[in-house]
């Protein structure tokens, strides 16, 4: 069956405001009882998260849409900070756009196998970036070098970044929801992934 969840990144933000932002974010979400306060147990790959208050309808698409998610065990809201590579999960990413000029370039063929000569420079730099390695890549078509963080990856497969908020099997948040976040983060350009472990 598995568990599905939708991390909202900040792509902007650096290691020395990752902390304050997060803190910011984190209360607000409690005080307008998006999450609870207290820690529980109730998030994967860290061993405490916040679970959903009882204003979490606020931050849905469908407030009404109870398929029983908070009768689950996973169902919190997991704040990473610090450097990490985020990513949807299961499948591959298909392209990555420079943000320079907008040209896309195709990672995988139509049988969705990986394109080795494409992907090369990126896997090193999803490897390094978490260990505080800044490996620049330049555009293969505008030859402009372009920061880690600062690729745009097709649907929001994955994204580079310092502060992330994980909610683990929410049903669909509303859009006024994550742009509301992405204002408290200061206006910084924030990348949606949703996916499934």
């Amino acid at each position: 069956m598995g568990d599905w969840f939708q991390t909202i990144v900040d792509v902007e933000v650096g290691a020395e405001d990752a902390e304050h932002f997060a803190a910011e974010v984190r209360d607000w979400l409690i005080s307008a009882g998006i999450v609870l306060s207290e820690r529980t147990d109730c998030v994967l790959g860290a061993q405490v998260g916040h679970p959903p208050g009882p204003a979490a309808g606020q931050a849905l698409e469908d407030p009404s849409e109870d398929d029983g998610w908070q009768r689950l065990w996973t169902k919190g809201l997991d704040i990473t900070v610090g450097r990490a590579v985020f990513d949807a999960g299961q499948g591959e990413v298909e392209a990555v756009t420079c943000p320079h000029c907008a040209k896309e370039l195709r990672l995988v063929d139509a049988c969705w196998q990986l394109i080795d000569e494409a992907w090369a420079p990126f896997r090193e730099v999803l490897t390094d970036w978490p260990e505080g390695l800044d490996g620049v890549i330049a555009c293969r078509f505008c030859e402009r070098p372009v920061e880690p963080t600062a690729w745009l990856w097709a649907d929001d497969h994955l994204a580079l970044g310092q502060l992330g908020f994980t909610f683990w099997n929410w049903p669909s948040l509303k859009q006024d929801f994550v742009d509301e976040i992405g204002r408290r983060l200061g206006g910084h350009r924030t990348a949606l992934l949703a996916g499934k472990l």
